[in-house]
């Protein structure tokens, strides 16, 4: 009786892994945590699926959200996800830490960041900012930002008093507890003080002395790329032809990117449409295929991340960055 019971509970599991890997298609498996709430610069994750991108390259996708947005990257380093987007500097600061990640593909390939101020401020250029009060979400990359570009601009950067605003930045310059900003961004926190009517403009980072960077890549943990490499490089295969079909058709990225919004952070139509127009592109601007990173990029930032100061030690990075896309 035991064997017969034994031998009818294996033919059941083999038959619902069977079950399972039909209802898959026989899909691998991959997760990618977002970097942050689902939003316009997602939208070929989603387009991606949609159009059964990834399906036709044999994989079923996972997107996943962070709690806190310094997740992502940790997660990917352990492996509990395969796939992350974080940032350029955090991943170059984390390597310094002997964190095995790595970096695959170049999401947002141009700066987002700047130094963000109120018009009617007397803010000329980001020398004005001597004896002023700038806003920031304390990170030594703010500062390092701030320091570079009004020392860059022929300022004392010590005469310029930083607060710590956490993430409530547009507040703290819609009500003026903050002449400017660092750590704002041109496609969110830039259109919705604008939406709410104010009168703003930001000093871009490459016009003042801060290298160009790749504002969001597509990371992974060293031991999983060993693993999925070819998985990978099927995933931005289907990525970029979402990526291609957003560009093409933005008002169809978006209204899939509406349907897949989540409910704690409802998106404004308006913002996520002004926000898609800026970062299209800043992610792809056809001068070389969409994703491929350029030694040269890594190896300035590197480089200016260390003589700021932000990195004790260099960091080579040749070793934090490969290429899953063909120049």
């Amino acid at each position: 009786m035991k064997k017969y019971i034994i031998a009818s509970f294996i033919v059941l599991m083999s038959l619902v892994g069977c079950s399972n890997s039909q209802s898959d298609g026989g899909l691998e498996e991959i997760s990618i945590m977002l970097d942050w709430y689902p939003n316009a610069v997602h939208s070929a994750i989603y387009m991606a699926e949609e159009k059964g991108y990834f399906a036709d390259e044999g994989l079923k996708v996972k997107v996943e959200m962070p709690a806190d947005t310094n997740d992502p990257l940790k997660l990917a380093a352990t492996g509990k996800v395969d796939l992350a987007i974080s940032y350029q500097t955090q991943l170059l600061m984390s390597r310094a830490e002997d964190i095995p990640v790595v970096s695959i593909a170049a999401f947002v390939r141009h700066s987002l960041d700047g130094i963000m101020y109120l018009k009617d401020s007397n803010i000329q250029s980001p020398k004005d900012l001597v004896g002023k009060n700038v806003g920031y979400p304390s990170s030594s990359v703010s500062e390092a930002i701030l320091k570079t570009m009004v020392e860059h601009d022929g300022g004392d950067a010590s005469e310029v008093k930083l607060t710590d605003v956490g993430w409530d930045l547009m507040p703290s310059l819609a009500t003026k507890n903050v002449d400017a900003l660092v750590g704002a961004y041109v496609n969110h926190e830039l259109v919705l003080l604008e939406k709410e009517g104010y009168d703003v403009d930001m000093f871009p980072l490459t016009e003042y002395g801060v290298p160009e960077n790749y504002e969001l890549i597509l990371v992974t943990g060293e031991s999983t790329l060993e693993k999925k490499e070819d998985a990978f490089s099927k995933f931005w295969k289907a990525l970029a032809k979402g990526q291609e079909d957003v560009q093409h058709n933005p008002s169809e990225g978006l209204e899939v990117l509406f349907n897949n919004e989540n409910e704690s952070f409802p998106l404004d139509r308006e913002v996520e449409t002004e926000s898609l127009n800026i970062l299209l592109p800043l992610m792809d601007d056809g001068t070389v295929p969409f994703g491929y990173q350029e030694d040269d990029v890594w190896q300035e930032v590197a480089n200016w991340l260390y003589e700021t100061g932000v990195l004790k030690e260099k960091v080579d990075p040749s070793h934090a960055f490969t290429n899953i896309v063909s120049e």
